[in-house]
């Protein structure tokens, strides 16, 4: 059986009172903030809800035409610093030539190396 669960009217209307006291509260600081939101943009926005975004600036032809010469300029002078940089930098020391003992010794040397570390991986194995 279902079982229905008595509510009485006096619970719901205090129910009902409690939440327009609570709506109330929050409509009052939405106000508050509200308002110090309009003080604080007084510049950019206005009316009931004002936005957090200000109106985006219109540039005239010839200001964009400033702005990009300007950064075409400092580009320019960012590559001839870059280009000048690195044909002035410092070439490497050719390597010395090796002479051929110490050449056979280190072929040796990597091939005992290599040896050890077969044998190794074979005895791993085994």
């Amino acid at each position: 059986m279902r079982r229905r669960q008595i509510v009485d009217h006096s619970v719901l209307e205090m129910a009902l009172v409690g939440y327009q006291a609570q709506h109330a509260q929050l409509t009052a600081k939405m106000v508050e903030i509200r308002k110090k939101l309009v003080k604080a943009g007084a510049n950019g926005g206005g009316g009931d809800v004002p936005t957090p975004f200000r109106k985006k600036r219109v540039l005239s032809a010839a200001a964009l035409k400033r702005i990009s010469a300007a950064q075409k300029k400092r580009w320019a002078a960012f590559h001839v610093k870059q280009n000048s940089s690195a044909a002035t930098a410092k070439k490497p020391a050719p390597r010395k030539p090796m002479s051929g003992a110490v050449k056979a010794k280190r072929i040796a040397a990597l091939a005992r190396a290599r040896a050890a570390k077969a044998a190794k991986a074979r005895t791993a194995a085994a």
